[in-house]
């Protein structure tokens, strides 16, 4: 199996060392046969190439790999895209048609949180909504008709709809059979409502999962108030962002949330931390590498389930429950979580955690 590895920017070079030390464990544990090929993006491909993500690196993803780790970007720090500065996790997602952004949230006991019980999975739809780099055949859904004025379009499509309802339902046959759909269709009334109607018809196919439509201002209050309620959230793109960054610190931290953005009719997969590049602590070597960790775990577990492939599937388990193992243990820790471990040590806990259970089992 060939895993495109992408480092890009900040803090990226370092999480994604920690991460493949981990792959590497299950990689052995469980005799995947993974292969790494590291490619350029972000600033190191901007000096290179003269672009953050070029073309032919999409199209190899897209035809000789089984899946990409995708470290963290500067987005805000790149030059225009006429010079260059193209948003590479967009174009991963766009260039791959990873629709899918598929992003946990789950409290643990023995981390303080501000969620006690949570334990949800929003489902983002990534390629369209009010993301004007990616909504449009040609050129961006932004435009300023004069200096004092600037405008935004907003696309949502019954494909785009139906195919995350059908992920947000498929997935919740698999956990507590709810799902609900995030909204503001009192306001937008029509891109909202076709989303809203998409989900119900969705929802004719799943008589077993349970259903709710909530407002997405009230969802966010409702969040922090009873978190443990949800199960699988569905939401647009601007939503779903936003909310899941949400859910994420409320809790324990942005830094433990993994994140994959997928595809189930081409089985493309991308892993990628939910977190940005903190490029304030860039080289120190102090960066908590869980998100990225759980993004590549998750990324072999869906691997896994898309290919009916019981070893993929345990490999990315084992990943997860040898993060939890090294977390529970304070000393262990990074120090956004109270503790004194580096980046490259705590993969390297973690690893070792992988390896071990094999020797236990």
């Amino acid at each position: 199996m060939k895993l495109m590895v992408l480092p890009c920017d900040g803090i990226g070079p370092e999480i994604m060392a920690a991460t493949l030390d981990v792959v590497e464990a299950a990689n052995a544990r469980f005799d995947l046969g993974i292969t790494f090929h590291e490619e350029d993006a972000g600033f190191v491909s901007l000096k290179k190439h003269g672009i953050t993500l070029r073309e032919e690196v999409l199209d190899r993803a897209r035809t000789q790999f089984d899946g990409v780790i995708l470290g963290t970007q500067s987005h805000m720090d790149y030059p225009p895209v006429a010079e260059g500065g193209r948003n590479v996790s967009a174009g991963f997602r766009i260039g791959l048609d990873l629709y899918a952004n598929v992003r946990p949230a789950r409290s643990r006991d023995f981390l303080d949180n501000k969620a006690n019980g949570m334990d949800l999975v929003i489902m983002r739809e990534a390629t369209e909504g009010f993301y004007p780099d990616r909504n449009m055949f040609k050129g961006v859904g932004e435009m300023m008709p004069d200096p004092n004025m600037a405008l935004s379009v907003r696309k949502i499509t019954r494909h785009g709809s139906m195919r995350i309802c059908r992920e947000a339902f498929k997935l919740a046959m698999q956990r507590k059979k709810k799902v609900a759909a995030i909204h503001k269709a009192n306001s937008f009334l029509m891109t909202d409502g076709l989303f809203l109607d998409c989900f119900r018809n969705v929802a004719k196919d799943y008589p077993q999962v349970e259903t709710e439509e909530l407002i997405v201002d009230a969802f966010a209050a409702l969040l922090v108030r009873k978190p443990e309620t949800y199960d699988v959230v569905v939401a647009t793109n601007f939503y779903g962002d936003i909310l899941s960054d949400l859910a994420s610190e409320l809790s324990g931290s942005l830094g433990l949330a993994g994140s994959i953005n997928a595809n189930a009719e081409t089985g493309l997969c991308c892993a990628q931390a939910q977190h940005g590049s903190a490029p304030d602590i860039a080289g120190k070597n102090v960066a908590n590498p869980t998100s990225l960790i759980l993004s590549a775990a998750m990324m072999l577990t869906w691997l896994g389930e898309q290919r009916t492939n019981p070893q993929l599937i345990a490999a990315g388990q084992a990943i997860a429950e040898a993060v939890d193992a090294v977390i529970d243990d304070p000393a262990k820790r990074t120090s956004d979580l109270g503790g004194t471990i580096n980046t490259d040590t705590f993969g390297r806990f973690v690893a070792d955690t992988v390896a071990r259970e094999a020797v236990a089992a």
